[in-house]
């Protein structure tokens, strides 16, 4: 089941070579060999995150969001960091040290302060903090939280986001309607609906939508002026839920528009996937359709710095949540809209202009890894400017780009990476990236890592397939290792040369196994045909690039014991354990389901994303049973045999918990050794703490037991 997913990461040379090189980062020596070990789940949940990079307008300051675990809070709080890029063997600063989350910096135009997101008022508001000294001082004092928001390229306006009641969306003063939001129900507890998607991820419909509001700044940078609703005239979320970010909207140039993103809902929202681009004048007026001729997804708009152009992704299908991402350019003179790139074969995550307008930069899956590109928008020339390892949000100065890198064997830290003019694209190897952090060093001192290794392999169809093994961190020549298999989720997700702060094979590697992931059929990266194969066909060709995979893997790797092999997997990964379970029944020691999908009848009736069911099944159940049926686990208990371990958060309503307690009734029924655990607190991703140490814990006892 596919999930809102961001990351990626780093080209491995560079961070070797950073590590030597880095002058603002800390390094310590190197560690006693006698305290050295493999990562552990208390060491993973220990590290700290960063995100959310912003360059001053002349490129040479850089500010992002650092997360740090606050382990007897049970949760992960933030501040800002800085880093001055002008000077050399400058050290990181810490900006701010507030007991409140501190996040989303935004520089002003001179760049003499930045703009943030903090809750260090009782409520998320924005802030602004002068780099002349000074506290902090409030901008906004809304009576609602502020979920995203953009300062206007003249710093004289926001864009700001905020959760209000949909029956105040035509009220003349929206934000003060917000404050009675709450309903008291005086006259009993239940919710009432009229019409899907009456839950998303993990909460219920609370009769409210996230609007896009702008807000006048006075001279000092102050909020001084009403709030005005943009997007209210349309039912939608801006931006989109469960996940979606500022990336979803922009200013012009000239901070005299907005162009934004929205899913009009009506009844069909729960099995919509389409997306438009809106354009409204920021000072208050009616949204103007941009894309209304595409009824497929349309999203992240950039304007170019000239102003002319509209860049933005576009899908072709409507109802598939996993088709490619496809450059759009729209000329905002004439309204005409052209592909950039369209020979490219692969789908893009995130994008931003140049300076000069004259090329885009943007990142992809490539074949298991996650680079930055350079295309030309004039010709549509590409220059891969990282090599190996995946890059994750990035920002682009006026002659670098500063990526958040991050790989198997590394987390993300902030690197600077060359940016070629248009003189340069021919150039054959892109300058290596300089290392600007190393926020984990003390951290990672005594850690040492499993070596990954990308290998292919013929698969289903006589397609070359690709995965990856990873030895135990302290491997030894000639000893042989039990092998945990790793299936990932998605199904159209990479599990790939990442860092995962969830399934991360690297544990694996820590507690002594030997770690096997496939990119199976159905994965991204590798042209959008190979990833549209799996529609239609999850048990089929997935299975076979799993049993081709993992054999080839045992016979190239003599240190791989194909003996003693445990398979784990969550969401897409978990519904191919128990598909596992009946249909490669005597093939492992045990199973691992985490949030597996058990039987696709009661899965297409429970789960809130209709359309995600739909497209994977070839319609809604009541109209195709058989193609739902076709691989639905639960017609193969007869062949379940293995020892497997049921995992589930019970606010998951991508796959309903249900699922899990399913899977493990019938195991139970069935005398199949099995062990169910429940977090109540969690969705479909075990996210806090305490509860992702006792996750891994759970996982690595059922592993040991078997292997």
């Amino acid at each position: 089941m596919r999930v809102p997913l961001r990351s990626f990461a780093a080209p491995l040379t560079a961070l070797i070579v950073g590590l030597g090189a880095c002058l603002a980062c800390g390094v310590t020596h190197a560690a006693d060999p006698v305290a050295a070990h493999g990562l552990t789940a208390p060491d993973l949940v220990s590290l700290a995150r960063v995100s959310g990079p912003a360059l001053s307008p002349d490129s040479s300051r850089l500010v992002w969001t650092q997360r740090e675990t606050d382990l007897a809070a049970n949760k992960g709080r933030t501040d800002l960091w800085s880093l001055d890029l002008g000077k050399a063997g400058a050290a990181p600063l810490r900006l701010t040290r507030n007991d409140a989350s501190d996040s989303d910096a935004a520089f002003a135009p001179d760049g003499r302060s930045v703009y943030f997101l903090s809750t260090r008022s009782g409520s998320s508001q924005v802030w602004r903090l002068s780099f002349d000294g000074g506290e902090a001082a409030q901008v906004t004092m809304l009576p609602l939280d502020v979920g995203t928001f953009r300062l206007s390229p003249q710093g004289d306006r926001l864009a700001l986001t905020l959760d209000i009641p949909r029956t105040c969306l035509a009220d003349s003063a929206p934000v003060d309607c917000a404050v009675i939001a709450k309903d008291k129900r005086a006259l009993g507890s239940a919710l009432t609906y009229d019409s899907l998607l009456v839950r998303h991820w993990d909460t219920w419909a609370d009769g409210t939508r996230s609007v896009l509001f702008s807000q006048p700044l006075d001279a000092q940078g102050t909020a001084n002026g009403k709030p005005l609703a943009l997007s209210a005239p349309l039912d939608g979320d801006v931006p989109s839920k469960p996940s979606g970010g500022n990336e979803e909207y922009a200013f012009s140039p000239d901070g005299a528009s907005i162009a934004f993103q929205i899913r009009v809902a009506g009844r069909e929202e729960a099995w919509s996937t389409n997306f438009d681009l809106y354009q409204v004048v920021a000072s208050g007026g009616v949204p103007r359709n941009l894309t209304g001729s595409n009824p497929a997804w349309d999203g992240q708009p950039v304007f170019s710095p000239d102003g002319k152009t509209l860049a933005y992704v576009a899908m072709a299908r409507p109802g598939f949540e996993a088709d490619r991402f496809a450059l759009k350019l729209l000329d905002l003179g004439t309204g005409a809209i052209r592909e950039l790139a369209a020979d490219w074969d692969r789908s893009v995550s995130g994008l931003a202009w140049t300076a000069d307008s004259a090329a885009l930069i943007v990142n992809a899956d490539d074949v298991g890894q996650h680079p930055l590109v350079r295309i030309d928008t004039r010709t549509g020339a590409r220059l891969r400017l990282t090599g190996e390892g995946a890059t994750t949000q990035f920002v682009v100065g006026k002659h670098f780009i500063v990526t958040a890198l991050q790989s198997l064997t590394a987390p993300a830290d902030f690197y600077r990476v060359a940016l070629p003019g248009r003189k340069d694209m021919t150039a054959a190897t892109p300058t290596a990236p300089q290392r600007l952090t190393n926020v984990n060093a003390a951290r990672l001192a005594e850690i040492r890592f499993g070596k990954p290794e990308q290998f292919s392999f013929i698969g289903a169809n006589g397609e070359t397939v690709y995965g990856y093994v990873m030895q135990p961190w302290n491997a030894e020549p000639g000893r042989k290792y039990p092998i945990a298999f790793i299936v990932h989720g998605g199904p159209q997700a990479s599990f790939a040369n990442n860092w995962s702060y969830r399934w991360n094979p690297q544990i694996y590697a820590g507690a002594g196994y030997a770690a096997v992931f496939i990119d199976f059929h159905g994965s991204p990266g590798y042209g959008q045909a190979f990833t549209d194969s799996i529609s239609q066909d999850w048990g089929g060709k997935p299975l076979q690039d799993l049993q081709l995979g993992l054999d080839a893997a045992t016979k190239r790797f003599a240190w791989l014991d194909g003996d003693r092999a445990c398979a784990l997997g969550a969401s897409y990964g978990g519904f191919m354990m128990n598909w596992i379970a009946g249909n490669w029944a005597d093939r492992f020691k045990c199973i691992v389901n985490h949030a597996g999908i058990f039987d696709t009848r009661s899965m297409y009736y429970t789960t809130e994303e209709l359309w995600f069911a739909e497209w994977e099944n070839g319609g809604p159940y009541f109209a195709n049973p058989a193609k739902h049926e076709q691989f639905n686990p639960a017609n193969f208990l007869n062949q379940w045999r293995t020892p497997m371990l049921v995992i589930h958060g019970e606010k998951d309503f991508r796959v309903p918990y249900s699922q899990g307690l399913a899977a493990f009734t019938a195991l139970q029924r069935r005398g199949i050794e099995s062990r169910l655990v429940v977090y109540p607190d969690e969705n479909h991703w075990i996210l806090k703490p305490a509860n992702s140490q006792q996750w891994h814990a759970e996982v690595l006892d059922w592993l040991k037991k078997y292997l």
